[in-house]
């Protein structure tokens, strides 16, 4: 069986495609960094658009990192059903790209947090999740300084009706309640994917929680779900 093949978008910016990159390559997969201004892929079987601050976040948070040609090919990557992952600049990339529906925003506090998060699988039946169980609880790091998840409410009433809300912030015991909401997103949202399951945004770093030597390695199971979905069709 050949080896599973990440490919890790690189912008002016970012500073978590080292991350993925490497992790990628300790769980046996081969790591291949794609440059924003490339047009073509380096035959990926999952896509990463890692954290960081694309193009400095000027504008807005992955506002001009969605014009970048690269973006073109990931979606024709995504369309054929590819897997797509965001991780947190990632995310606001796949909602400026329209990608993912809904936008982040500013956190409600104005400030940058950074600490250890709990978050609830709300879904484990798409690939990123599938190695997890329905209502797990996660400990997974946050880093960010815009992961207000916003959306009106016809737009939450569709993630809810298909589905698409993948992970919540809460409690260590998988209470979702505000209180234990960083940011002020809406509905406590933390992961959202699209309709089909293979383009998942979250804010949460699971690539920041992927090693035993780590104080946390709850972000193995998102990866052993990607690998388990892609070993069984390569």
């Amino acid at each position: 069986m050949r080896k599973i093949v990440f490919n890790v978008i690189t912008f002016p910016g970012s500073n978590c495609d080292n991350d993925a990159y490497y992790i990628g390559k300790i769980r046996g997969a081969k790591s291949e960094f794609v440059w924003h201004k490339d047009t073509t892929l380096k035959n990926p079987d999952v896509i990463f658009i890692p954290g960081g601050f694309s193009y400095g976040d000027y504008l807005r948070c992955g506002a001009i990192a969605k014009f970048s040609p690269i973006i073109n090919e990931i979606k024709k990557f995504a369309d054929k059903g590819g897997l797509v992952i965001g991780i947190c600049n990632g995310f606001q990339i796949l909602t400026e790209a329209q990608m993912l529906p809904g936008a982040l925003h500013m956190n409600e506090s104005l400030q940058f947090i950074c600490k250890h998060q709990y978050i609830k699988v709300e879904n484990n039946s798409i690939p990123f999740t599938s190695a997890l169980e329905k209502n797990q609880v996660l400990d997974i790091p946050i880093a960010h300084k815009e992961g207000n998840y916003i959306i009106d409410d016809d737009g939450l009433k569709s993630l809810q009706d298909n589905n698409q809300i993948i992970f919540r912030y809460c409690d260590e015991n998988g209470v979702v309640d505000r209180k234990f909401n960083p940011n002020g997103a809406r509905d406590n949202i933390a992961g959202i994917s699209n309709k089909k399951g293979n383009i998942l945004g979250m804010m949460p770093h699971p690539e920041r929680a992927a090693e035993d030597i780590l104080p946390g390695n709850d972000g193995i199971g998102i990866f052993q779900s990607i690998e388990n979905y892609v070993k069984s069709y390569i």
